[in-house]
């Protein structure tokens, strides 16, 4: 799911509130922060059958339980305000935690509320993986959705400053890096 993460940011840059880079970060900065902790063997993925597009349980205990989210959303936000303002912090908060609400419609149930699993409680997850064109087709449209937002918001600052050309090839830059993201979520990149 991480180019319709992407497409998230994407879509979110028209507002102006923070950087590009800054709303691609935090659409990601629960990935970010897996990697090492899967590294480290405090976070794994298991291996289910098949292999490919979500293919696999992923135990993010801590960076992707709900208060864990929550918790880096947070942060994000409190780092954001100072650089960006208010609005630029609640943005990053919204960008952040929006990255464990899509992967609760993607992931199997294998999302904990509290960190470490530390309440016992059933796992999140209501699995669109399980549909690899359904979370195809998710995907897709958070993309088109947010390149649709970035080009218009794009094309209409260049009417003020005569900028269209630059608008376009940002756009487009855009565009294919959102389509490189999605490719490689599919071929397991």
């Amino acid at each position: 799911m991480f180019a319709g993460h992407f497409g998230l940011a994407a879509a979110a840059a028209a507002t102006k509130k923070a950087p590009l880079w800054a709303l691609m970060v935090s659409t990601q900065l629960l990935d970010i922060l897996f990697v090492p902790l899967l590294l480290g063997g405090v976070e794994r993925i298991d291996s289910s059958e098949g292999s490919g597009y979500g293919e696999g349980v992923i135990h993010a205990d801590y960076t992707h339980s709900l208060i864990g989210a929550l918790l880096l959303a947070f942060a994000a936000a409190a780092f954001a305000k100072r650089r960006w303002g208010t609005s630029g912090g609640w943005l990053i908060f919204g960008m952040t935690f929006s990255h464990w609400l899509l992967d609760l419609l993607v992931h199997r149930a294998d999302m904990p509320l509290l960190p470490g699993h530390l309440d016992g409680l059933p796992l999140m997850g209501f699995g669109l993986w399980q549909s690899p064109y359904a979370s195809l087709a998710a995907e897709i449209l958070l993309i088109l959705a947010g390149l649709i937002l970035y080009g218009r918001s794009a094309f209409r600052r260049s009417s003020v400053n005569g900028t269209a050309a630059r608008a376009g090839w940002s756009t487009l830059a855009m565009g294919v890096c959102l389509i490189a993201a999605l490719a490689s979520d599919w071929l397991g990149v």
